[in-house]
């Protein structure tokens, strides 16, 4: 194993100093994976360009296939160029210097014996602590496996550095299930150990929504329900479900975009003010959100929820195929690729107000957005002139081109009095000299820290779930009530998710 490469790094002083995190081993278990070549590895090398990991660390692989170290190497290299066309070969041997790579089954015991090993050489040779970050990488069908083999092997201990485990999502299939899975990385794990990873948490505009709400003190006030309409949460795809077919049949839309991503941003828009900025203050605040969704029965999943399913459509001017043509897919699949929540939170702050959440597949455009809309004025002042004045919108835009709009009425130069919508534009490209950060990039370094604030605790996994199951039951046992397909790919859903609004002020976005 190579000697490390101490290299000059100034971020090490000053403001930055704090978010060096101590030597560690990371190993990635489906290392072999999509997940691997395409984000972590690429968030790591844009951490180490930034001096922002720690000398000492190394990586190993575990995986099924029978490969060399430098095979493993290799492929992470061309995965890595594609992001990074420029990389040359001395920047990338001393980045992936410390990269290693096991074969080896996930339910073999021997394998966690030779991985116990291996890391104890490695902390010898290039000095890593025994701190040790094990990242589930995997199908969620071995993470039962991998959790009670860390154990068993003893490695889950913390007697000489940290241990910690990060698990991807899904994190169960139901409630049931991650109530099982839960108690199953508990039973080897503490809580304090566990990083429930949800890469939405990771992106700079969700995480600017806490600093907007509680540094400003123009906003905070009026958010509440004497001032707010209704508020929208979207996250839409154009795409379709690709080579995902498998998964896509057995979770659908609400599993798969609902439970995690879309209740996570809502929570942070809604949360009351944390007794202070760390991990389980905020969480504390989160679960209250999840814990006061006002549930769903047999009569409100017809008033509040709808689901639909794509079919053959135009996308940019080119025809595209329905999901029921995709390759995996039954021709009769009813499993929803579009679905639209009306959600109302029982709380004191947001007694009334809906939440209307929505993401589908197939739509025009790929975007994910908060919308705030707020109160309508009172129109007696302008009324002998102005028809109808729009409402003032903000908007946080999570993807792509992040930033902030606000939208407001003003008057347009010129003798008579004509009034008209303008916006007022935060984006990050122009208003920062550094772009933002991806995702996995701040997840991987806050875990490596020991920072938990933007990973989800087991009571929110168990609270979302919870929260949505009424609607997974009604849908699974019962017929759609309209024959899917029932909206064209190119198109923003089914005309039923209209009816949500229910005022005739309110409308759908169309981004």
């Amino acid at each position: 194993m190579a000697t490390p490469i101490l290299m000059e790094n100034p971020l090490r002083q000053g403001l930055f100093a704090d978010r060096v995190p101590a030597p560690c081993s990371l190993v990635i278990y489906g290392a072999s994976g999509d997940l691997t070549h395409r984000k972590l590895v690429p968030a790591l090398f844009d951490l180490y360009e930034k001096h922002l990991l720690p000398a000492s660390f190394s990586l190993i692989g575990i995986s099924r296939s029978k490969i060399s170290d430098e095979e493993f190497k290799q492929g992470l290299k061309v995965a890595l160029k594609e992001s990074e066309p420029q990389l040359s070969d001395s920047l990338w041997n001393s980045f992936s210097q410390n990269f290693h790579y096991m074969a080896g089954g996930y339910d073999d015991f021997k394998t966690y014996q030779a991985l116990s090993q291996m890391l104890d050489q490695v902390d010898q040779e290039n000095g890593t602590s025994g701190n040790r970050i094990f990242y589930l990488s995997t199908p969620p069908n071995v993470f039962e496996n991998i959790i009670s083999n860390l154990g068993a092997a003893g490695l889950a201990k913390e007697e000489k550095g940290f241990a910690r485990i990060v698990i991807e999502k899904p994190f169960g299939h139901d409630l049931e299930s991650a109530q099982e899975l839960n108690q199953k990385v508990k039973e080897v794990f503490k809580e304090r150990q566990i990083y429930r990873i949800d890469h939405y948490l990771g992106k700079e505009t969700v995480q600017n929504l806490l600093v907007m709400r509680f540094a400003n003190s123009i906003f905070e006030p009026i958010w509440d329900r004497r001032y707010v309409d209704h508020i929208q949460i979207t996250a839409s795809e154009d795409m379709g479900v690709g080579s995902r077919a498998g998964y896509y049949e057995s979770s659908g839309i609400l599993r798969d975009m609902f439970q995690n991503h879309l209740f996570q941003v809502m929570s942070l828009v809604a949360m009351e003010p944390p007794v202070a900025f760390e991990a389980n203050a905020i969480r504390d605040e989160k679960l209250k959100i999840l814990k006061s969704i006002r549930p769903f029965n047999e009569n409100t999943v017809y008033q509040w929820a709808v689901r639909g399913q794509y079919g053959p459509g135009y996308l940019s001017g080119e025809k595209v195929p329905g999901y029921r043509e995709a390759e995996g897919v039954n021709p009769k699949s009813n499993t929803p690729t579009y679905a639209a929540l009306k959600i109302f939170l029982d709380t004191w702050r947001w007694h009334g107000v809906p939440f209307l959440l929505r993401s589908g597949k197939r739509l025009p455009k790929r975007t994910t957005e908060v919308a705030i809309q707020f109160k309508q004025p009172p129109n007696l002042l302008f009324k002998t002139n102005v028809s109808d004045l729009s409402p003032n919108v903000m908007v946080i835009r999570i993807q792509p081109d992040e930033g902030i709009t606000l939208k407001f009425e003003t008057k347009v130069p010129g003798m008579s009095m004509e009034v008209r919508t303008v916006n007022m534009d935060f984006r990050y490209g122009t208003s920062f000299a550094e772009g933002t950060s991806e995702a996995y990039e701040r997840l991987l370094l806050d875990c490596m820290l020991g920072d938990a604030t933007l990973f989800i605790r087991g009571d929110e996994v168990e609270a979302a779930w919870a929260a949505l199951m009424p609607v997974l039951n009604h849908w699974e046992t019962t017929e759609p009530e309209r024959h899917f397909p029932n909206y064209e790919a190119g198109t923003w859903g089914p005309a039923e998710a209209d009816n949500l609004l229910e005022k005739p002020w309110r409308k759908w976005r169309r981004l």
